[in-house]
């Protein structure tokens, strides 16, 4: 188990004074099976009118209004959480029985749709469809194939900055092969359903070391990564090719990027804005 303090502070510089903004954030951790959220916070400048509430996914939400002429908005997410080791799957179900527990249930159901940032080409659906038919009949079905897969996935991407955008689809992404954690994450989550297991997109942190000693602070990033579903909803890192254990904090989940975005919004004036983000991880147990 380990013990970590995020920060992590986002927001937008304008250009020029905009006269009003209205936003909401999902930066903040939830309680779960696997981590426990000690303390959390979320600082609006400039002070703002908001409001929190849970959204249907099941993730934090604050929603606020700068309704002042203001020039930047600064968003400042502070986080203690408890995080246990890496899990271990035990629920299991063959493709019979997945088949028929998945109609039965919304949260399958949505999950196994695919999205405009999901849907993948035919060659990636190809590929998930001969791991699955490489398996062999002694291999213990849905929950060995997402492994599989995702490990697939993971050897053929390559972490590449700066290629993608926030709006880039698994499509283009795979046919490039690079792209960012939220584009692996896509494209191993439109592979999964392609094959007919439910998957969703994971939002949080990730602690980019896993010998960081107490009381050291680093340079930490927003993370994405995939859950499926084979009996139980469980959880793999593609871009790192590693499971999830206790570097990893859970803020929500989706059907994709879209609906657990860190920082959204509109604004009136101003005829541009930079997004600004910096996130910062400290072990302190």
């Amino acid at each position: 188990m380990k013990r970590l303090r995020i920060v992590h502070s986002t927001g937008y510089r304008y250009d020029g004074d905009v006269t009003a903004s209205y936003n909401e954030a999902r930066m903040l951790p939830v309680s779960g099976s696997r981590q426990l959220v000690l303390h959390s916070s979320l600082d609006v400048q400039p002070v703002s009118s908001h409001h929190q509430y849970t959204d249907y996914w099941g993730t934090r939400v604050l929603a606020f209004d700068v309704l002042a002429p203001h020039s930047e908005l600064t968003i400042t997410a502070s986080s203690l959480v408890e995080v246990l080791e890496a899990e271990h799957p035990t629920s299991a179900v063959g493709w019979e029985e997945l088949a028929a527990v998945v109609p039965r249930s919304a949260a399958c159901v949505e999950q196994l749709r695919q999205t405009a940032l999901t849907a993948p080409p035919p060659s990636l659906a190809e590929l998930a469809g001969s791991v699955v038919a490489g398996l062999g009949p002694d291999v213990d079905g849905p929950c060995a194939a997402a492994q599989a897969i995702v490990a697939a996935v993971s050897s053929e991407m390559e972490y590449v900055s700066g290629v993608t955008g926030v709006r880039t689809a698994a499509a283009e992404a795979w046919d490039a092969r690079s792209g960012v954690c939220q584009d692996i994450a896509h494209v191993a989550v439109g592979a999964l359903r392609s094959v007919g297991i439910p998957a969703r997109y994971v939002s949080g942190y990730l602690h980019p070391q896993a010998d960081a000693a107490v009381g050291q602070t680093v340079v930490g990033e927003s993370h994405a990564w995939v859950e499926w579903f084979c009996g139980g909803w469980h959880g793999y890192d593609p871009t790192n090719s590693i499971p999830i254990g206790d570097r990893h904090v859970r803020v929500g989940h989706g059907r994709d990027y879209t609906d657990v975005t860190p920082l959204r919004g509109v604004y009136a004036g101003g005829s541009g804005s930079e997004l600004f983000v910096s996130v910062s991880i400290t072990r302190e147990a």
